[in-house]
């Protein structure tokens, strides 16, 4: 691909980004003046830049926050128009979809290639859970390339190969694991279309496969999606079928978890009926976490773990307006919390900050959202944008406070 191709590359994912908010080329350009505190940008600008004519190197940070994607994410697309590193990988706008055969993406060729046994799912499975491993210490737009490059990689083995009908399990299985950790990647970068694409193909090879506890891992991850972008009820609805169809013989830690997601569900829809339910199910996954039983823990359950029951508990806590139970549970976590997962520490700082502007402590909630755009400001994640958001948010209740005053009219432009 030529450069003058990878320029209008950028153009059509710029294009898309500003429909997407819901402005026109001449509002953008506006946008970029006010927040830039310039007068330099005009409609004609904006319109070179969407047909590939430039690329808008120094107004890359005030399009990030006005068309709502991380920074890096944005930096990135541009280095790719430019021929620079990333110019390997696929293009910014690339989705999922266009990695992937047409129809049944586990339907066989015609063409029978070598054939594979144990090593190749073995190798396959060491290589999912190095992209567990990295997910906890990258954000999303760092690894949403790879990660589907590796799905699509997967998926053509499955088709391509042949193989005994145990290798074959054992494929579907490493690929309903791709599915998810792909997935949860495509979400944490803001790409939820590509999210569920990813997860439903995990979950139809977990089920070909018959292993129902991912089954179970892939239908709460995606119910989990839908409960914080809208769809309350059907999140609901598919936690409680996950938790269902994982069974009562599923490991205790992926129990736990599907109970967890269960909570998060109700809490989501907060009427009090369900904020009751909500109590009920965090208390279900302690009692399913110290449950005696001889199943061994999944690999895909490695971080389940009472720290992030009682992070969850938190979190719930948080959402339900009761901050004397959050914050104590948040604090004690956060101080022994692994330093080097700077996602999750921004994520549950971020609700750290809303239970103590909840306690009315402003001040004490102005020093952990400074805590939390610091955080954030070099994750390529949509999560930890839109919790920063919801923590300035949170604040301007406290505006007259001078913590939260300077806090405010450093960051409240992010709230634009």
């Amino acid at each position: 691909m030529d450069s003058d191709e990878r320029r209008r590359h950028l153009g059509v994912y710029l294009a898309g980004l500003r429909r997407a908010a819901g402005k026109s080329q001449r509002q953008l350009a506006a946008l970029l003046c006010d927040v830039s505190g310039t007068q330099s940008v005009t409609r004609t600008e904006v319109s070179r830049w969407e047909r590939g004519k430039r690329v808008p190197d120094v107004w890359l940070p005030w399009l990030a926050q006005l068309l709502g994607v991380p920074v890096r994410e944005m930096e990135r697309a541009a280095a790719y128009a430019r021929g620079d590193v990333w110019a390997s990988l696929p293009g910014p706008s690339a989705s999922l979809s266009a990695l992937l055969p047409e129809g049944d993406p586990l339907r066989p060729t015609d063409v029978t290639g070598r054939r594979i046994g144990a090593e190749e799912v073995a190798g396959l499975a060491s290589r999912v859970h190095a992209l567990r491993l990295a997910d906890d210490v990258l954000a999303g737009g760092d690894l949403i390339n790879p990660a589907f490059r590796e799905l699509g990689s997967a998926l053509a083995l499955y088709r391509e190969s042949s193989f005994t009908e145990d290798t074959g399990r054992g494929l579907l299985v490493q690929i309903g694991e791709l599915g998810q950790i792909a997935g949860w990647i495509a979400a944490d970068a803001g790409r939820l279309g590509d999210a569920e694409r990813a997860y439903r193909i995990g979950l139809d090879t977990a089920r070909q496969a018959g292993d129902m506890p991912l089954v179970g891992n892939l239908a709460g991850s995606l119910a989990y999606q839908w409960s914080n972008n809208g769809r309350e009820q059907d999140g609901l609805g598919l936690a409680e079928a996950a938790l269902h169809e994982a069974g009562d013989a599923a490991p205790p830690a992926a129990r736990a978890l599907f109970c967890d997601r269960v909570a998060w569900a109700h809490t989501r829809i907060g009427t009090p009926q369900h904020a009751q339910a909500a109590m009920r199910a965090l208390g279900q996954a302690h009692e399913a976490f110290g449950a005696e039983t001889n199943a061994e823990t999944p690999a895909w359950a490695y971080w389940v773990s009472r720290e992030e029951l009682e992070i969850m508990d938190a979190r719930v806590f948080t959402e339900l307006h009761r901050p004397l139970r959050a914050v104590p549970l948040l604090t004690h976590v956060l101080d022994r919390y692994d330093t080097t997962h700077g996602r999750e520490l921004a994520l549950y700082r971020s609700w750290l900050a809303v239970a103590l502007a909840d306690a009315n402590e402003p001040e004490q909630a102005a020093a952990e959202a400074q805590r939390v755009i610091a955080l954030s400001c070099d994750l390529s994640s949509d999560r930890t944008t839109k919790r920063a958001r919801v923590v300035l948010a949170r604040l301007q209740e406290h505006a007259a406070v001078p913590e939260v005053q300077h806090v405010l009219s450093n960051y409240g432009h992010l709230l634009r």
